[in-house]
């Protein structure tokens, strides 16, 4: 773990040097498909979200705006798949990996919110009421935003994952080129449940809306547990 804090600190000097980050900057992109779900058209900084446990949506939502330019770091993850994350926009030079925090992971996304404008997390348990406010609290402080899988009580907004239908297989061979699914993000930001019917993946690799991806596509890396 001193290794880890050791070079949190030494990536927290070096993007504080290119990248300054407000807790009033705009909200982070997301796909143009997925923008429905937030009411401010992305991810809200200094607000955490809770996901469905699909690597699909986690790096369709950090993907775009880690191909603008925004450092994001993944925790609690040893099976992350950096080529699967690619493919959805995530430039794997603008990542930082914690991929085994243990039961100092609370400490590890608080540092990391220090520098990031973007931190996932796969927490090993649920964090208490106590823990999951002073966390909310560093997140506002620092304008960061927190996609966290599984459960988060104060949570910007809850996704969820259902309804899918893969694309290209035929009648019962073929290559995969696009799933169908339905998105649904509910929370204090949205009175009433908003939902989406994206591919993920689509043709292109990315998240697209539904019905966009008509053309013949390619075989897909797709993450596991997708």
């Amino acid at each position: 773990m001193a290794a880890q804090s050791a070079e949190v600190m030494r990536l927290r000097t070096q993007i504080g040097q290119m990248q300054r980050r407000t807790a009033h900057a705009d909200a982070l992109s997301v796909p143009e498909a997925l923008a429905p779900l937030f009411p401010s058209g992305g991810l809200r900084p200094g607000a955490a979200y809770a996901l469905a446990d699909s690597p699909s949506l986690l790096f369709a939502l950090a993907g775009r705006s880690s191909r603008e330019g925004s450092w994001c770091a993944f925790i609690g993850m040893p099976d992350l798949s950096l080529e699967a994350a690619e493919g959805y926009g995530v430039a794997p030079g603008r990542v930082a990996l914690i991929p085994a925090p243990g039961e100092r992971w609370l400490q590890a996304v608080s540092s990391a919110a220090e520098v990031f404008p973007l931190v996932a997390v796969r927490p090993p348990r649920a964090a208490s009421s106590a823990e999951a406010a002073r966390l909310g609290a560093r997140l506002r402080d620092r304008g960061c935003a927190l996609l966290v899988v599984g459960p988060w009580e104060g949570a910007e907004a809850s996704l969820s994952i259902s309804d899918p239908a893969w694309g290209g297989i035929g009648r019962g061979h073929g290559l995969i080129s696009s799933r169908a699914v339905t998105v649904a993000s509910a929370g204090r930001g949205s009175p009433r449940p908003r939902r989406v019917r994206v591919l993920l993946p689509g043709p292109s690799g990315g998240a697209e809306a539904h019905g966009a991806g008509t053309v013949a596509g390619r075989p897909h890396l797709v993450a596991v547990g997708a």
